[in-house]
């Protein structure tokens, strides 16, 4: 039985939104707001939304980008899916994103794109690591319509 992942971080808005109360969810960790991967992932996730929340899921995207950062990047295209921020990287540790990387030619501490569902009691029930943006929202409704 894996422990449950309960946290609360400020959204958008800059409210602070308590995961405990947007349960079951898909919470999945990006790099950096307006980045061409990390927009696709987030129109994929909005356009899908209804999909997921005919489902019961909530869908949570979260980034160390600012409340202010993520309250532009929803505006510029749109997005209907809650951002929240994670500057002080605390729920990255917690789920163990950050990660190394080679940035041209540094090393560099960054979010390793990641997507977790969780239960209704704050549990991982899957995961996926190192994900590819492009279709990576697809792949996660159909894995919950396949345990529906």
């Amino acid at each position: 039985m894996s422990k449950s992942m309960l946290f609360s971080l400020p959204n958008a808005e800059g409210g602070n939104f308590n995961i405990a109360e947007h349960l079951p969810a898909v919470v999945y960790f990006y790099p950096k707001d307006n980045t061409p991967g990390c927009t696709t992932e987030a129109r994929e996730f909005s356009a899908l939304l209804p999909q997921f929340t005919q489902l019961g899921y909530h869908v949570i995207g979260i980034s160390r980008d600012t409340e202010k950062s993520h309250h532009n990047f929803i505006c510029k295209y749109g997005l209907n899916i809650t951002l929240l921020s994670d500057c002080e990287e605390t729920v990255c540790h917690q789920f163990n994103v950050l990660k190394e990387k080679n940035m041209y030619g540094k090393k560099v501490f960054g979010i390793e794109r990641s997507t977790f569902i969780l239960n209704q009691d704050g549990n991982i029930i899957h995961e996926w690591r190192k994900v590819k943006a492009a279709g990576h929202a697809q792949t996660v409704l159909d894995t919950l319509q396949q345990h529906a």
